[in-house]
């Protein structure tokens, strides 16, 4: 895993966020499978059913990685799994590439490469505590959504138990309660809430519902009570906790406030010009298939190629 730099932006902002790169990482094996992560994973699940709606046409996973929660998303008509990583979207292909609902996507959230008000559904989990800029990537999330569109978004909370109880005991230096972010080591943030909440307000996203999630994240009692019963005790915890998160995971559903109306005209969904913008002009609708596996932008003539399944939106083709 390494820290990597953005291309220009095209924003009002002349410097581009650095990006976290997992390309060529084993983030499956060395963080997830058999890692004692069965817990998080329930858990997460479990929030995720209880704000994300069960059936749409439009869905996208923000920082999808190799798919793990894919599964999820069996009630949506097209299923977008966008990543900074190509290789774990690669993996993510292996597994779910022949279910002709799923997109591939590389490329960088702060120029997302998705159509304005494309989407019914965006999902982001763990994807926020490695952003540099939260604002920048909030606006291009609401960017994607209609009046309809839902987006259920995590966050990493500054302000829970574990950091409550260091900090009493003078075991860290910063404190859980002072609102700015915390940059614990290079791109990995913890956010207290209310920082949090104000940059919503700014996307102009409003916060229908706040979950917090994964109460029980201790190594032994993890490894006492089985993960799945763990994660529905936590799930009696989400709402409760919600209302002052002290649990180091916060989930919120939010709406796009003020955004268009969703078109009435059904999406085709073999047509990626609804689905895709060009991240290099920004031209909504431009992008059209030179043939199955490279797509032209008719605006600035930008080219980009899908290879081994993953359609890639960081480079452009020479």
């Amino acid at each position: 895993m390494s820290t990597q730099v953005s291309g220009p932006s095209g924003q009002p902002s002349s410097v581009a966020p650095p990006v976290i790169d997992y390309e060529g990482s084993r983030y499956r094996t060395d963080f997830w499978e058999g890692q004692g992560r069965g817990y998080e994973d329930a858990t997460e699940r479990i929030a995720l059913r209880q704000l994300l709606p069960a059936n749409g046409v439009r869905v996208a996973e923000i920082g999808a990685g190799f798919g793990r929660l894919a599964d999820l998303y069996g009630g949506y008509e097209q299923v977008v799994l966008f990543d900074y990583s190509r290789s774990l979207l690669q993996e993510a292909f292996e597994r779910w590439g022949n279910d002709k609902r799923f997109v591939f996507v590389a490329g960088n959230v702060y120029e997302l490469p998705l159509a304005t008000g494309a989407l019914d559904a965006v999902v982001m989990v763990r994807v926020m505590h490695h952003l540099a800029d939260v604002g920048r990537a909030l606006a291009q999330i609401r960017r994607t959504m209609h009046r309809g569109s839902i987006a259920v978004l995590e966050y990493a909370n500054k302000r829970n138990i574990k950091a409550l109880a260091r900090w009493a005991a003078r075991r860290q230096t910063w404190s859980p309660m002072d609102p700015e972010p915390v940059e614990f080591v290079e791109l990995n943030y913890d956010f207290h809430p209310a920082w949090m909440w104000s940059r919503f307000e700014d996307a102009r996203l409003t916060v229908q519902r706040q979950l917090a999630v994964s109460h029980f994240r201790v190594p032994g009692l993890k490894n006492w009570v089985p993960a799945g019963a763990l994660a529905r005790i936590d799930s009696c915890l989400f709402s409760v906790g919600g209302r002052y998160p002290l649990a180091p995971s916060v989930f919120v559903r939010a709406a796009a406030r003020d955004a268009a109306p969703k078109t009435s005209v059904p999406p085709d969904l073999d047509d990626l010009s609804g689905l895709l913008r060009c991240p290099v002009c920004f031209a909504e609708r431009s992008l059209v298939r030179i043939d199955s596996d490279r797509l032209a932008c008719n605006e600035c003539e930008s080219r980009f190629a899908r290879d081994a399944g993953v359609w890639d939106f960081k480079e452009r083709l020479v």
